[in-house]
């Protein structure tokens, strides 16, 4: 596989670490701003919904730029809602602040799509899974270290660590890409109305949303459910994530291979599958260290072992609109974590942080019998 493809992973290791530290540091930012931790928690759906509208939007304004270029301003509105996050002084600041951060986040659609330009047709899952690994190793290294940092001296400092690394992530791909404009990254508002008319690619898009609204209306609050499900140290917290993590990038590489000799439909199946089991029986695991670990552990390897395949759907539907296809199903993905993160934060008032999982199950379970039946549809 071209070596470009592990810089795009890396890069999505940064973009995901800086977007969701937060998840593990919601406690001290709450306090910080005098606020509830569902009211912080809010900051994950303002980012995902202004990634969701915004970044489609600068996808079509960069057009005419070359692709580093168009990488290197993405990635420079990253860093600078970063480096707002980390002077924010109230509730409201931080809001903008992930605002920003949301228009930045185009940058992971931009290297999708140049991953599926660059790589075989026969091994494009695993491209993608090689790319988007990178977001599953945040949760190995980036967010464990930024929650351990957060918690031990504060969570601004893990936010400006963000913005470093989002700068040098910015100066790698400049000197690793071409100068010159290779027409893979210039959508139009007139394909995405092609697209959008298409039915079979509507439904790849609802299957998105609905399977990351399960995800995230649980994963926005990863740290006060696992202290609700059994009291962890920071150490402890950060280790129970990085397993999680872990396990993410055993899926999201595993889903990517699966995919190319199974088929994305099956691999689908197993992969929703296994989420919503996880998803019932992790409430079940209160008190016991171990259980809650191995639940978690599944959870990851069926959570991040669907993204590949789903792309690769794409890939076979849209032809030469590929990248437009793959940013806004990453539209659907982003506004599927906002509802999320809006649907558990509205739980938590009436439910204890470590019954979410029984919240998100349901979606879980409507995302595989959309697949049933929109395929046999088809």
């Amino acid at each position: 596989m071209p070596r470009l493809l592990y810089l795009f992973g890396l890069v999505n290791l940064v973009i995901g670490t800086a977007a969701f530290m937060n998840a593990g540091l919601l406690v001290p930012m709450a306090q910080s701003f005098g606020v509830s931790v569902g009211a912080v928690g809010q900051a994950t759906t303002v980012y995902s919904l202004a990634t969701a509208l915004l970044a489609p939007a600068f996808l079509v304004a960069t057009a005419d730029l070359a692709p580093r270029l168009a990488l290197a301003v993405a990635l420079t509105l990253f860093a600078a809602g970063n480096a707002a996050t980390a002077m924010a002084q109230d509730l409201g600041s931080l809001l903008a602040a992930r605002v920003l951060m949301g228009c930045g986040s185009a940058a992971t659609a931009m290297m999708a799509g140049l991953a599926v330009a660059i790589a075989p047709p026969e091994r494009r899952a695993q491209a993608l899974s090689i790319v988007f690994a990178g977001m599953s190793l945040s949760y190995v290294t980036g967010i464990p270290l930024a929650t351990w940092m957060g918690l031990g001296w504060g969570w601004r400092l893990p936010v400006w660590g963000a913005v470093a690394l989002t700068l040098l992530a910015a100066l790698a791909l400049w000197k690793a890409l071409p100068a010159v404009r290779s027409g893979v990254t210039g959508p139009s508002l007139r394909g995405a109305v092609l697209l959008l008319r298409q039915r079979a690619v509507l439904s790849v898009f609802v299957l998105t949303l609905v399977y990351f609204i399960a995800i995230f209306s649980v994963f926005s609050y990863m740290g006060p459910v696992l202290k609700s499900l059994r009291p962890m140290e920071p150490g402890v917290l950060s280790g129970v994530i990085s397993l999680f993590g872990v396990a993410g990038v055993v899926g999201t590489l595993g889903g990517g291979r699966a995919a190319d000799r199974l088929g994305a439909r099956r691999c689908l199946t197993l992969s929703l599958s296994g989420l919503s089991i996880c998803m019932l029986v992790l409430p079940l695991t209160a008190g016991h260290l171990w259980a809650i670990v191995a639940v978690f552990m599944v959870w990851g390897v069926f959570g991040f072992s669907m993204m590949a395949p789903q792309q690769v759907r794409l890939a076979q539907l849209a032809g030469p609109d590929t990248p437009l296809a793959l940013s806004l199903n990453n539209s659907m993905l982003y506004l599927g974590i906002a509802l999320g993160a809006a649907v558990g934060g509205a739980a938590l008032a009436h439910l204890e942080p470590r019954h979410l999982p029984w919240v998100g199950a349901p979606f879980a379970l409507l995302a595989l019998a959309w697949l049933q039946w929109s395929t046999r549809q088809r």
